[in-house]
């Protein structure tokens, strides 16, 4: 279908028409100099962390000062990410375990000591916002040069450049919205179509397209995938057809062309696919579970026949399917790589054990191959409260007790930007933005337009600029000397001020975004204390070009499928009941699934708070007809034992080498994967979600039958270890780790390669003294044999 969509562009074999090899954008030219540095490196800025709804801070971390440092704070499973440069990598990371940290430090390390090339790196992922936070992230980390795009931005860049000499002429224009053309291509066809219609009709052209389906075996593949289609099969193909004839007439591409010509550019003309491999070595992909078909063959025409690939995803969260996305790619990527590194991160740092213990709960019930590959998840958190079950009467009333909830949380101090509230469709929105009006309460609708695009907050980058530029006779600054105080003064001019105004709507909005521009002056200026104001204004310059942009404080309403990779202090799951969760159209299985996984990925997106809501009725007075979403059965209080749950067949975390030789390594590698049940108190067998419970195996206030002396053996063994090493005593061996090993007193490597705590390192570097000491063996010599 590629190539020939490609060629019915009338595709060239002349090749008079290349540029200049100076004009070829960063994307696809190579820029680096003799010793392996860029020829042109930026310009010095600030390097600054992400401020976003997915931290708490918005302070400006230094760059580590080596490669070294760049692996600092690391678990051991994200250090082993970080350093696994070489060969195919899959990272399998539930939701909150630290997986951008994970490849973002990666290719920092990589660049950092010299091993990766900042310019032969393509890191894509699937939305502008997600490659903006790895941008920072890189940056802030020291690894400028980088490329982090979107599969689309790093395909439109390539297709832009070479489609002079693939084809001839400037590429076509790109249309905003195909439903205007997909309603033409109907009318042609003599078919009349409603709103909705269209916007169906719209759907499955580009899932056509990216699963790569021409018109004339539309129906046989839509029959083939379970689809459930608007209208006749025959009829869709028709104004498919009739869509493609007309976009070629009217000389212009949409959104899925990109990458169906850049396939076929790369497919047909091997001379290009050579000079973009040149480019291009080493490739990360980020949500890998959400690959479409047509992606994934770009991925491999970008990678030919080289295997420097490592891919990150958690088939759990594979909510895009409709769209064309599969975790196919995902579970088979061991099949395709033998030899292939498999990382697990299943510590999630994000949620406390109450959430985690729940989403655990939620998809122990799931069924399907993507459950099958489930992870594990193990808080790492403090203990918090209990996930809030409500029933009420009505959606109004369901509305108005969000509200009052999140009015008791501002009260107690939670900011409004740590607040969401998630529903399954946006139709739900319009009557939470009324509770919330009617409460006083600021809220932002995610999915509007993006911040440094806000026609205040260019207006206000343009006020900062001049008075940059010009304050020395500017009367406004005469008065103030410090940062923020000089933006609190520029942005007077633009409607700021100390206090909001009243209620919601435009000028409140307004007002939100300028605040969020001074809170971000505060932080610079607290973390850079000599920072001027034309400082400010090249940060947000950097901020602009890789929309990052700062928190603004509101209360986040978003659908769920909006909220993926998101993440907020205190969550609002509300109308989950059946019909709307699982939504009405979800018939098979595999539709019924996806449902559940979405509202996991809602479950993980809380921290702390997280409260579940369902409406009995549509509106005050109604029958009270409706019943709570299924897939909250044995999981609310009262609601029955539900459905037996299972293990994940995954296991909770760990490293597994393709090329692994049997014995203790390989036990190592894969000792969790061939658990069958949740982790148990091996005293009184209850459930164990506490990190440190389950390295013990036991509830901490349960008896221990730890055998003392070799405990305090073990203790003076790890002291001696961690002077000769200049590291702390927990880098050896944490306390949980060696009141395990004195309570299984292991007698073999199989033993202690068992024990919770016993990485893959670990165990190579000190398993034999361990064993040693366990054994009663006195004099065993330290880490440099002294």
């Amino acid at each position: 279908m590629c190539v020939v969509l490609l060629r019915s562009w009338g595709a060239s074999r002349n090749d008079t028409n290349v540029r200049d090899p100076a004009t070829i954008p960063a994307l696809v030219r190579p820029r680096a100099h003799p010793c392996g540095q860029p020829a042109h490196p930026p310009p010095a800025t600030w390097q600054h962390g992400r401020v976003t709804s997915a931290t708490h801070s918005t302070l400006f971390p230094q760059v580590p000062d080596s490669a070294d440092a760049v692996l600092a704070g690391l678990d051991p499973e994200q250090r082993e990410v970080a350093t696994a440069l070489h060969g195919p990598v899959c990272v399998l990371a539930g939701a909150g375990t630290g997986k951008t940290r994970a490849i973002t430090h990666r290719i920092a390390y990589g660049v950092r000591a010299g091993i990766l090339q900042p310019a032969s790196v393509l890191a894509v992922t699937f939305t502008n916002r997600a490659a903006g936070e790895m941008r920072g992230r890189l940056r802030q980390l020291g690894a400028s040069g980088v490329q982090a795009r979107t599969f689309h931005s790093a395909a439109l860049r390539q297709l832009q450049f070479f489609w002079p000499k693939a084809v001839g002429g400037s590429l076509p224009r790109i249309v905003d919205r195909k439903i205007k053309l997909v309603a033409d291509a109907a009318a042609a066809c003599r078919i009349r179509l409603d709103r909705n219609e269209l916007r169906d009709l719209t759907s499955e052209i580009e899932w056509s397209k990216v699963t790569q389906t021409v018109p004339a075996d539309y129906a046989a593949a839509a029959a083939k995938s379970g689809r459930d289609i608007p209208r006749d099969p025959a009829e869709i193909a028709q104004i498919y057809a009739a869509y493609e004839d007309l976009k070629r007439d009217r000389a212009v591409i949409d959104f899925e062309d990109v990458l169906l010509l850049a396939v076929g550019i790369l497919q047909d003309r091997h001379d290009i696919a050579e000079q973009v491999r040149a480019q291009y070595q080493h490739f990360v992909v980020d949500e890998y579970q959400d690959v479409s078909p047509l992606q994934q063959r770009l991925l491999e025409l970008w990678l030919g026949e080289r295997d420097s690939l490592c891919v990150v995803g958690d088939a759990s969260q594979t909510i895009y399917s409709f769209t064309g996305a599969t975790p196919d790619h995902l579970l088979n990527f061991r099949t395709r790589h033998p030899g292939a590194t498999v990382v697990k991160l299943v510590r999630d740092y994000r949620s406390t054990p109450q959430v985690v213990h729940l989403a655990n709960g939620l998809l122990s019930q799931a069924r399907g191959r993507a459950a099958d590959h489930r992870l594990e998840l193990i808080s790492q958190r403090e203990s918090g409260p209990d996930p809030l079950y409500t029933e009420y009467a009505d959606e109004p009333a369901e509305a108005e007790g969000a509200a009052r909830r999140i009015r008791a949380l501002l009260a107690d101090g939670t900011p409004a930007s740590e607040i969401a509230v998630l529903f399954r469709t946006n139709s739900q929105s319009e009557i939470y933005e009324q509770a919330l009006a009617d409460a006083g309460i600021p809220y932002q609708l995610r999915g509007a337009e993006r911040f440094f695009e806000r026609t205040e907050v260019r207006e206000a980058g343009a006020a900062l600029r001049g008075a940059a530029r010009f304050g020395n006779n500017d009367a406004l600054l005469d008065d103030v000397v410090d940062l923020p105080s000089q933006v609190r003064a520029v942005l007077s001019t633009k409607g700021w001020t100390t206090q909001p105004p009243a209620g919601s709507g435009a000028a409140r909005d307004r007002w939100e975004s300028l605040a969020a521009l001074v809170r971000l002056a505060e932080d610079f200026a607290r973390a850079t204390p000599q920072a001027t104001l034309a400082d400010l204004v090249a940060e947000l310059d950097e901020r602009a070009n890789a929309q990052h942009a700062p928190t603004v404080e509101g209360v986040t309403l978003a659908s769920l499928h909006a909220a993926k990779g998101l993440e907020w202090d205190a969550v609002f799951l509300v109308g989950l009941a059946e019909g709307m969760m699982p939504i009405t159209y979800a018939k098979t299985d595999e539709q019924i699934e996806e449902e559940r996984r979405l509202l996991y990925v809602g479950v993980t997106r809380a921290r702390v708070h997280l409260s579940l809501s369902w409406a009995l009725s549509r509106s005050p007075g109604g029958r009270p007809g409706r019943r709570p979403s299924r897939f909250l059965d044995g999981l609310r209080p009262g609601s029955g034992a539900g459905a037996a749950g299972r293990a994940a067949a995954g296991g909770p975390g760990g490293i597994e080498r393709g090329s692994a030789p049997e014995g203790a390594v390989a036990a190592v590698g894969t000792r969790r994967r061939t658990s069958r049940a949740p982790a148990r108190c091996r005293v009184c067998g209850r459930t164990l979600t506490d990190a440190g419970e389950m390295k013990l195996m036991r509830c901490e206030d349960c008896p221990s039958d730890m055998d003392e002396g070799l405990y305090e053996r073990l203790r003076e063994w790890r002291s001696a270890q961690a002077k000769q090493l200049g590291q702390p005593a927990y880098c050896v061996f944490t306390d949980k780790t060696l009141i395990a090993i004195a309570e299984a007193v292991p007698d073999d490597e199989g033993e202690l390669a068992r024990i919770p705590g016993v990485g893959v390192r670990k165990f190579h570097r000190f398993g034999a003294e361990v064993l040693a000491i366990c054994a009663g063996q006195e004099g065993v010599r330290g880490a440099d044999g002294e």
